[in-house]
């Protein structure tokens, strides 16, 4: 019998850390974060990381494990996570997937292995001028030309992405679409939970999100950053939050500016992030805002996770 993993996802600001917290404590469940930032050390508020008090005692796995300056792969995450779920479950605890990044969740539960590459610094720099110089949708026609069909699932400002994926090409002469492969089945059974709300509800709370992020002293934490030496062109730096506030440090925009292009990428994001999971088929999902009871939200999820354990068990048997 496939052991079930229960994955809480959803877009960014719909709530997943306050209630999968909640959750973890009713299941006896320490969760594994599937955020393609939090992983990054020094980078607490951009990320709007969970703090040692809002854990609330649940331990919590994928969390600021590298530096900023450090290279970070998918399949470095799903070996990451595999061995998080390994540890958890030998103290006889429930592991919980939790988070919005959907290539992580993706490649994890459908056991994706990828190729060993390495890097091409200068590849990726020449691109990242070619983008200030000519935009974004420069870069992304390159990728076209090339691998139509990972250009077709990537947004032209997910620059990263796209340079990550020219990247591969030139490296391997192979487009990234036919780099990755399933390997056997998983050992788990995904058991996937999205959280929702109406999108003006999600875009409200994202303006709101980001107005406590300057307050809480997201610009300070960016000049530290730059302080300690880490590059505007690092992955990490290019991240919501930061990107937008190294523009505004280095006088290309004023903070006000910076602020307002902030809170509209990170509506951006959550749509696209909302476009990805709505594709995926076998996600429950719950919308927050009718649900607004928190006890009941947590019953809902914990009845819904215990019910499909039981009838993995079910099948198991016959």
């Amino acid at each position: 019998m496939k052991e079930p993993l229960l994955i809480i996802l959803g877009p960014t600001a719909v709530g997943k850390t306050e209630l999968s917290i909640a959750v973890a404590q009713e299941l006896s469940g320490e969760i594994i974060s599937a955020d393609s930032m939090l992983i990054y050390r020094y980078m607490n508020i951009g990320t709007a990381k969970p703090t040692k008090k809002e854990q609330r005692g649940i331990p919590h796995h994928l969390i600021d494990i590298i530096d900023p300056n450090q290279p970070f792969s998918v399949a470095d995450y799903c070996l990451w996570a595999e061995k998080a779920i390994l540890e958890i479950r030998t103290r006889k605890n429930r592991p919980l997937l939790v988070g919005g990044t959907a290539l992580y969740l993706k490649a994890f539960t459908e056991k994706y292995s990828f190729p060993e590459l390495e890097s091409n610094y200068q590849l990726r720099e020449n691109l990242q001028k070619k983008a200030e110089q000519y935009g974004n949708e420069y870069v992304h026609e390159k990728l076209r030309r090339i691998d139509p069909t990972t250009a077709a699932r990537l947004h032209p400002n997910d620059l990263r992405r796209v340079i990550r994926a020219l990247e591969v090409y030139q490296l391997t002469g192979i487009p990234l679409s036919l780099q990755a492969k399933k390997e056997k089945q998983s050992s788990h059974h995904p058991i996937s939970i999205g959280l929702t709300r109406p999108r003006e509800e999600i875009y409200t709370r994202i303006n709101y999100r980001v107005e406590q992020m300057i307050e809480n002293g997201l610009v300070e934490e960016v000049e530290n950053l730059l302080k300690k030496g880490y590059s505007p062109n690092l992955v990490a730096m290019q991240g919501l939050g930061y990107k937008q506030i190294i523009a505004y440090l280095q006088r290309q925009c004023t903070l006000e500016k910076a602020i307002e292009i902030l809170k509209r990428d990170t509506r951006h994001f959550a749509k696209r992030q909302l476009t990805w999971f709505r594709r995926e088929e076998n996600i429950h999902w719950i919308d927050l805002s009718v649900n607004n009871s928190k006890k009941k939200l947590i019953e809902e999820i914990i009845n819904f996770f215990q019910q499909k354990e039981q009838e993995l068990l079910n099948l198991s048997r016959n």
